[in-house]
């Protein structure tokens, strides 16, 4: 059997877990504080001025919470108007970076032959931000976060 290579890690990006809910991101980000700790950090589709539906406006467009000890996860409440099952599509997979260059060309990789469903482009919370379905059916959201101050 031949030798396995194992390269350390940069650490400009990191992979992070995006689980998606259907009105209830909010309890689950502070329950997931009450477990490891840290910080919550919320915008609403009010923030963003992205309301589709008033009844949602207070709804988490992101989240995350991040403790010292390294947790982290982050989380959104799927729009009434997108499907949404609580077992196929609970989940995506997120990787954030340093860097827009650097997360530009992971864009560009996992692109073809997927189908974008958010352009990357700056958003309210992030340097760059984008969500695609690659060809094989996973989700992705790529983005490059904005400096956050949690006081």
């Amino acid at each position: 059997m031949g030798t396995i290579e194992y390269e350390e890690p940069d650490m400009s990006v990191n992979t992070v877990v995006h689980a998606n809910f259907r009105g209830d991101a909010r309890a689950a980000l502070d329950f997931y504080q009450g477990v490891f700790g840290g910080d919550v950090a919320v915008i609403t589709y009010g923030d963003a001025h992205n309301v589709t539906d008033e009844s949602e406006s207070d709804q988490v467009m992101w989240g995350q919470v991040v403790s010292a000890a390294g947790f982290h996860l982050m989380a959104y409440d799927v729009p009434g108007h997108t499907p949404w099952n609580r077992g196929e599509n609970a989940y995506f997979v997120s990787v954030r970076g340093d860097s827009v260059e650097e997360v530009t060309a992971y864009w560009k990789g996992l692109s073809e032959g997927g189908t974008v469903v958010q352009p990357f482009a700056e958003s309210p919370w992030a340097l760059a931000y984008g969500m695609l379905r690659d060809r094989f059916g996973l989700t992705w959201v790529l983005d490059v976060p904005r400096p956050y101050d949690a006081s």
